[in-house]
């Protein structure tokens, strides 16, 4: 009986958290979450709940206002097309191959969360430019990519490519192939192996890396003010607008295009999550 205790004794000191118990780590928590996240959203939500519903249907029926929501939004979907295709393709040629530079082109996917949006937005400029490297190319075939609706899409995409691969590529890793070696056993080809099999498990991190990549997109102001040439009507972006109306000092447009830009984001989140949620239920349970 004491071996049997003392061994009790011993797995629970085993069990034990190397963190402190559950009040101080969650007040520790909550109060970092509050003061970084909580705060900012709470005073954009309490300026943007001054405006009369007047005030509001003014500001964002204002043709600019719809141009620069047009421009974002259209934007950011083709930049999340791209990146769903082109990252889960990335994806699968990091888990699946091995090859020379394997090792440096997965940190290069990176790249765009470490380096300043504001330098990404320089870089690209000098290559899609009438004088770079790809717009010199571009240029005999009157395709002009900087300072277009096109440079947008790919600022936005540079910007959000890693959140579309980031979440298929750990799916792909726990993919069984077992189940694909059996799916051609039978008689399927690659393609219909890929289409029924395996593309399946990788819908839930397929929609969280484009969902994310969307909504990376909407707000992206950095790399695409550079790159857009941020002409009203045209090539002027949401988030632009926005830091315009703040240097005309008016506040409720700037909030009220800011308030209608969180809204949209939180509602995609949320989205997202359930959506996930049931995606992963439905392959449990067709498991």
């Amino acid at each position: 009986m004491p071996i049997l205790q003392t061994t009790m004794d011993a797995l629970r000191r085993r069990r034990r958290s190397p963190l402190p118990g559950l009040g101080l780590t969650l007040g520790v928590t909550m109060t970092f979450v509050t003061l970084i996240i909580l705060l900012p959203l709470s005073g954009l939500a309490w300026q943007f709940a001054q405006l009369d519903l007047s005030d509001y249907l003014f500001v964002m029926r204002d043709p600019r206002t719809l141009a620069a929501l047009r421009v974002t939004i259209s934007a950011a979907l083709l930049a999340t097309v791209f990146n769903g295709a082109f990252g889960l393709l990335l994806a699968w040629v990091l888990v699946r191959y091995r090859f020379p530079g394997r090792a440096f082109l997965d940190a290069l996917v990176d790249l765009p969360f470490a380096l300043p949006t504001s330098v990404a937005g320089i870089a690209l400029v000098a290559l899609y430019a009438r004088d770079g490297w790809i717009g010199g190319l571009l240029e005999p075939l009157d395709w002009q990519v900087a300072y277009t609706w096109w440079g947008i899409v790919i600022a936005m995409a540079f910007t959000s490519i890693p959140f579309a691969v980031r979440a298929i590529q750990p799916l792909i890793e726990e993919l069984d192939r077992r189940e694909e070696d059996a799916a051609t056993t039978l008689g399927a080809s690659p393609w219909q192996t890929f289409q029924r099999i395996t593309l399946p498990q990788l819908s839930p991190g397929i929609l969280t890396g484009t969902g994310l990549s969307f909504v990376r997109s909407l707000g992206e102001f950095g790399a695409v003010i550079f790159i857009a040439g941020n002409l009203p009507y045209e090539t002027e972006v949401a988030s632009l607008l926005i830091v315009i109306r703040l240097d005309e000092f008016d506040y409720p447009a700037a909030s009220a295009i800011a308030g209608t830009m969180l809204a949209l984001s939180l509602v995609l989140l949320v989205a997202i999550n359930v959506a996930q949620t049931r995606l992963y239920r439905r392959l449990e349970g067709g498991a």
